[in-house]
């Protein structure tokens, strides 16, 4: 919309949705709020007067000014909340009902003002009328007859004529008659403007997304979390703190506005727990009401997994199982619970997609944090040795709610030498290419074997990871895959020791700086972030943007 004021003139005949859509454009879109029955009020008290509670004496009150001020008592009005209020940038008035009134608005604010009419064919106004019934401050007449024995009234249907947006709300349900006249009146964010980045593994996961996404988040408006909590995401804070289902920006940016998208699963108890930690207070944080909850049952049914193909056991995949599995109402009730279902998250949960249009209408940045990996792709994976979702950037932005047209960059998060985990029993938790001993990376890097075994653990399964040489036909896969833009490389210490006393690219060694040249040769794209270390300091930013 921009910073000039604009000015709406709601008109139509009673029960024809004025106040309804009036009341939905200020809430949506931080308008201002002028109602004129509010305004009678206001004048009947100023003047010492008792204020009309019935309708009919509010229709006389309002022609007795009509023949007195000419119209000019709504946009005298207008303009009095205009001049006290510097952020009025976008005021609704709720509604005008002669063509005085609208010209006197005109007047005062020329080309801010637009003129949207709602109607209805009689006999459905009646029966809406009809069925309405009374409420606080203002007694309605018997009948819709009634109603029209003002002159006002009738003059307001004929406003359809002079208005700039008409809509018939026989034909529209609320929402319908929202998105039209948002979209008339240019309330709606324009597709054009890219203004959301995405954050993608571009490996077996545990590439170090967290450490990136806490180094980046001072940038953004909205952090975005898609996933489950199988997945935990290391931040380094004074004690590091593990994220399984909030963003890992939550700490590192407190003025961000936080969201679990729509395909994200939840386990609730891991959930409150890591709200509580965060000291999230609910204003700050979206949960969206699609959003699937983990029960008992689903974390019982993947046991076998666990020892099977290395899955972290915590009910996700299941989860999303019953989701598309169950679908029959029981006793009325869908036979799964999502985020909208539970009491204890209901100061949470509101529509995701709300908070996003918001961000766009503003102009504010979004970064949206994938988990897991490209290689553990449901369906570019080595299936069946894969999570139970999508991982790339495609998947993350269904999830999210979020269209490709709004994606600005896409960072690909890749390791120096990639891991998976472990299973328990000793069965392979799918293929790696060139799988190496920790004792050999510690004889190219110089770190200790027993330190390297320490930080290679799951952040959520606690299992001794795998890991293997650096796999560059993985690299060029998924940056195809991720329509990644650039490179974040984690790890440059396993290559060298040495690189975590580096703060700036050319203090790396000789063989990193040309590693890491070859990986933008094979990738194709930029390595604009180098992490050297787990600290706040250990990243080197190349970025361009």
């Amino acid at each position: 919309m921009g910073s000039r004021l604009h000015v709406v003139a709601v008109s139509g005949p009673v029960a024809a949705g004025k106040s309804t859509l009036a009341r939905r454009l200020t809430e949506r879109y931080d308008g201002h709020y002028i109602s004129t029955r509010h305004l009678i009020v206001a004048h009947a008290e100023a003047s010492g007067e008792t204020p009309p509670s019935e309708r009919r004496a509010f229709q006389e009150y309002g022609e007795a000014l009509d023949r007195h001020r000419g119209g000019t008592w709504v946009s005298e009005a207008a303009a009095s909340l205009v001049a006290q209020r510097s952020d009025a940038r976008l005021v609704i008035v709720d509604g005008v009902r002669t063509r005085d009134q609208v010209e006197a608005l005109r007047v005062a604010f020329s080309a801010a003002v637009t003129h949207v009419h709602v109607h209805a064919p009689e006999h459905v106004l009646s029966v809406r009328y009809e069925a309405r019934g009374s409420k606080p401050g203002l007694t309605e007449l018997g009948s819709y007859t009634e109603v029209l024995q003002s002159a006002a009234e009738v003059e307001a249907t004929t406003l359809l004529a002079d208005a700039d947006v008409a809509i018939d709300t026989q034909q529209c349900s609320p929402d319908d008659v929202e998105t039209r006249a948002a979209a008339a009146l240019g309330l709606q964010p324009p597709r054009s403007e890219r203004l959301v980045d995405v954050l993608v593994g571009g490996q077996y996961g545990s590439e170090g997304k967290g450490n990136v996404a806490f180094y980046v988040a001072s940038e953004y408006d909205v952090l975005v979390r898609v996933g489950g909590p199988n997945a935990g995401h290391k931040v380094p804070l004074p004690t590091p703190f593990t994220h399984r289902l909030l963003p890992s920006g939550t700490r590192a940016n407190e003025s961000a506005h936080l969201v679990i998208g729509p395909g994200a699963t939840l386990d609730l108890c891991v959930l409150q727990a890591e709200i509580a930690q965060c000291s999230v207070e609910s204003g700050r944080l979206t949960i969206d009401p699609q959003a699937m909850i983990i029960q008992d049952q689903d974390v019982v049914a993947e046991a076998a997994l666990v020892s099977a193909i290395g899955s972290t056991g915590k009910g996700g995949g299941a989860a999303a199982a019953r989701r598309i599995t169950d679908r029959r109402p029981v006793n009325g009730r869908p036979p799964v619970d999502l985020a909208r279902d539970l009491p204890e998250l209901r100061a949470y949960v509101r529509p995701a997609a709300d908070v996003l249009d918001a961000a766009y209408r503003n102009s504010s940045r979004v970064l949206l944090e994938g988990t897991q990996g490209t290689a553990l792709s449901l369906y570019h994976g080595h299936y069946p040795y894969v999570t139970s979702r999508d991982t790339t950037t495609a998947g993350c932005l269904a999830e999210a709610g979020i269209g490709p047209h709004r994606v600005r960059k896409v960072v690909l998060v890749c390791r120096t030498y990639p891991i998976r985990v472990e299973s328990p029993s000793g069965e392979t938790s799918g293929p790696m290419s060139q799988e190496i001993s920790y004792e050999e990376v510690g004889t190219r890097s110089g770190i200790p074997v027993e330190e390297l075994k320490s930080t290679e653990k799951g952040s959520v399964s606690n299992k001794q990871r795998r890991i293997g040489e650096f796999d560059w036909q993985l690299l060029r896969r998924a940056a195809e895959l991720n329509s990644a833009t650039d490179i974040a490389l984690t790890f440059t210490d396993y290559l060298d020791v040495k690189n975590r006393g580096a703060r700036r690219y050319e203090q790396l060694t000789p063989a990193t700086i040309r590693f890491i040249e070859e990986i933008e040769r094979v990738a194709g794209i930029p390595v604009s972030l180098i992490t050297t270390r787990f600290d706040v300091r250990g990243i080197i930013d190349r970025r361009r943007w």
